[in-house]
C-alpha cells in the first residue's frame, strides 16, 4: 500500500511538472497582447511605446491631416520637405530670375516705365516721375499734376537775389550741387545758378512767349511743352558764372566755368544734358549751362561712354 501511494504522489508531481514546461514555452500568462504593441491588463508596457518608436504611426496620421487639409483647400499635397525648404508658411517662393539670365554682362538695358499716354501725340507718361534718373524729354512727360515734395533753396550763389519759385531744387539734387560749386570754388571757378525748377505753370508761360517770339518750331529747338521740361523735375538747373555773362546763351560754351562743368560735373552726379553733336538724339540743340541730376553711378557711365540719357535709357531717335 505504501509503495502504490508513493507511485501516485510522483505520478501527480511529474504531470504537474509537464505543464509548467508546457505553459513556459507558449508565452506566459493569458492576459498578454500578444504582439499588438498595446498595453496589456497587467499595466505592462509595448516596447515600442517606451521607446518612443511611434514614427510610423504618426507620420501616416500627419500625411493623412495634411491630405484632407490639402484636398479642402484645393492646393496640392506637398511633402514635409517641400514645406520646411519654402518656410514657415509652407508655400513654395517664385522663382527669381538670376542676374545671368540678363545677358552675358548680368545686367540688362535699362528702360524709362510709362504708366500711359502723354498729351501730346506719340508721347508717354512716366511711372516714376520722382525718380533721379527720369527720363524726361519730348517722348517722356511728366503727369500735369506733378510737383516735387522735397523742394528747397540749395545755399549757392544765383544771378538775382530773390527767393523765388526757379530757385528750388529737390533736396539730393540741391546738397550736390552745394558740393560741385564749393569744388568748383577751390578751383578759382565761380559759378552761379540761373534757373532751377519750374512749374507747369510756369514752363507753359514761357514756351508759348518763345513761341510767339520765334514761331513753334524753332522754339521747339531750345525749349519744351508743358510737361516735358527737366526743369519740371526739381532735377535741372541753368548755370553760368558769378558774373553772369553769357548766362543760358550760346556764349557761354567754351568759358573757363563751361570747360570745367563738363569735365568735373559727373563727380557730383550731373551731366551736360544737351551735349554738342547729340542734337538728333536729344531734339535740342547744344546747351552747355543745362546739366542734370542723375546720380554718380549713372552720370559716371553716361560720362565714361560720351552718350546722352537718351542713349543710356535705349530711347533713341526722339520726337522732333
Amino acid at each position: 500500500m505504501k509503495s502504490t501511494g508513493v507511485m501516485r504522489g510522483t505520478g501527480v508531481a511529474a504531470v504537474l511538472l509537464l505543464g509548467a514546461v508546457l505553459m513556459a514555452a507558449c508565452g506566459g500568462s493569458n492576459d498578454a497582447s500578444g504582439g499588438n504593441g498595446a498595453s496589456n491588463q497587467t499595466g505592462i508596457t509595448d516596447p515600442a511605446v517606451a521607446s518612443g518608436n511611434t514614427s510610423l504611426d504618426s507620420s501616416a496620421s500627419s500625411t493623412d491631416a495634411a491630405g484632407a487639409e490639402a484636398s479642402a483647400s484645393g492646393a496640392p499635397e506637398a511633402s514635409a520637405s517641400d514645406a520646411e525648404s519654402s518656410g514657415s508658411a509652407g508655400t513654395a517662393e517664385p522663382a527669381v530670375a538670376s542676374p545671368e539670365s540678363a545677358g552675358d554682362s548680368g545686367q540688362s538695358q535699362p528702360q524709362q516705365a510709362v504708366e500711359g499716354a502723354g498729351q501730346n501725340p506719340d508721347t508717354s507718361v512716366v511711372a516714376n516721375p520722382d525718380s533721379a534718373a527720369v527720363l524726361i524729354n519730348k517722348q517722356f512727360g511728366l503727369p500735369e499734376d506733378y510737383e516735387p515734395a522735397d523742394l528747397v533753396y540749395p545755399d549757392v550763389p544765383f544771378t538775382f537775389s530773390e527767393k523765388i519759385e526757379k530757385r528750388m531744387m529737390r533736396k539730393e539734387a540741391a546738397a550736390a550741387l552745394e558740393d560741385m560749386f564749393a569744388a568748383a570754388k577751390k578751383d578759382g571757378i565761380y559759378l552761379a545758378g540761373v534757373s532751377g525748377y519750374r512749374s507747369y505753370e510756369r514752363q507753359k508761360t514761357i514756351f508759348e512767349n518763345y513761341v510767339k517770339k520765334d514761331g513753334e518750331e524753332k522754339a521747339r529747338t531750345y525749349s519744351a511743352y508743358p510737361g516735358y521740361s527737366e526743369h519740371e523735375t526739381g532735377l535741372a538747373i541753368d548755370v553760368s558764372g558769378s558774373d553772369g555773362k553769357c548766362a543760358a546763351e550760346d556764349c557761354f560754351g567754351g568759358t573757363p566755368e563751361a570747360e570745367w562743368i563738363a569735365e568735373h560735373a559727373p563727380e557730383y552726379g550731373y551731366i551736360v544734358r544737351y551735349p554738342e553733336g547729340k542734337e538728333d538724339i536729344t531734339g535740342y540743340k547744344y546747351e552747355p549751362w543745362h546739366i542734370r541730376y542723375v546720380g554718380k553711378e549713372i552720370a559716371a557711365d553716361i560720362a565714361k561712354r560720351n552718350i546722352t540719357l537718351e542713349e543710356y535709357y535705349d530711347a533713341v531717335p526722339v520726337s522732333k
